[in-house]
């Protein structure tokens, strides 16, 4: 992560917000960028936030902040708008993890079992589904479809959590070896550890979190969701079990709460490949713009469309 003194970032960022009105964009960026990026953006969320707003916005292009599969998802929704990105190769290993053969192979094994893909995969992935869902709204879109056995895939831990909270079978693709390195990295010691640090610290944990974690937390949710527990909690202390940036936006929200992280080093480091320097070219240059196949982006686009259907 290329990192910039004081005096380049107050030059960066007076750079960025002049070209970003010179060029008109909107920056959209995801809650685990890095700090100076995040109060760059005219809108920052998850990534089910950031979908549904993309579709809004009337501005025909915009800058995303995230990672790749994130941004093909805007571009799946938007394919009119120029999207551009940072940098090339902000990859997800778990959205890595899920292939096209892989979904097929399991399409033929179990034929008559929907296919629910996190919004963490790929857009040709994507392109073989019946529904996507985000962490935010998994176990709602599972409880609504009229099946009681589905394909998910590719997070296991969030596959998990629909499973126990739906009651469904739920078949893991890839084989449940699918996960997000940050949150499957949390453990019970880490949970203890904090605890005895903050004792009196609710912990709020990410469903991509294993199980015997999970148990251990007060409250399991999206970043999304994560953002609306404090303000309906009375504690005034929190520890959060996700990825390190989500602490910047919820300590800047509730001024008078504190945060602290459930483990120090749970960084994406594909997240923290934009960085101030790199979002001042891409906009000076235009360049990194995301494209897709348009048969990709038809098919693409049903999963999704279905997912806000079913959830209306």
């Amino acid at each position: 992560m290329i990192t910039e003194t004081v005096v380049e970032k107050d030059f960066l960022i007076k750079k960025i917000k002049e070209l970003k009105k010179k060029k008109d964009y909107t920056i959209l960026a995801h809650n685990y960028q890095i700090d100076e990026l995040q109060d760059l953006a005219d809108i920052t969320g998850d990534s089910l936030q950031l979908a549904k707003l993309a579709t809004e916005i009337e501005n025909d292009k915009i800058l995303f902040l995230g990672v790749d599969f994130m941004a093909e998802t805007l571009k799946i929704l938007n394919p009119e708008k120029k999207i551009i990105v940072p940098t090339t190769g902000s990859t997800c290993p778990m959205a890595n993890s899920l292939t096209p053969e892989i979904i097929k192979e399991y399409k033929k094994r179990f034929s008559n079992a929907p296919v629910v893909l996190y919004v963490n995969s790929t857009a040709e992935c994507k392109a073989l589904a019946d529904y996507t869902c985000t962490s935010a709204n998994a176990v709602d879109v599972v409880k609504k479809i009229d099946a009681d056995t589905i394909l998910f895939g590719p997070d296991k831990n969030l596959g998990s959590y629909v499973a126990e909270k739906t009651g469904k079978k739920i078949i893991p693709i890839p084989g449940g070896t699918g996960y997000c390195y940050v949150h499957n990295r949390f453990s019970t010691e880490d949970v203890k550890i904090v605890k005895e640090k903050y004792p009196n610290a609710k912990i709020i944990i990410h469903p991509e979190s294993p199980k015997e974690v999970r148990d251990l937390c007060e409250y399991v949710g999206s970043t999304g969701q994560m953002m609306k527990f404090p303000e309906t909690d009375g504690s005034n202390e929190f520890i959060i079990g996700t990825e390190v940036g989500m602490i910047h936006k919820l300590q800047k929200t509730f001024k008078n709460k504190k945060f602290y992280p459930l483990k120090e080093l749970a960084i994406c480091n594909n997240m923290k490949k934009n960085n101030l320097k790199n979002v001042y070219l891409s906009l000076l240059n235009e360049e990194h713009e995301i494209t897709l196949p348009q048969e990709i982006i038809e098919k693409a686009k049903i999963p999704i469309l279905n997912m806000f259907k079913i959830m209306e």
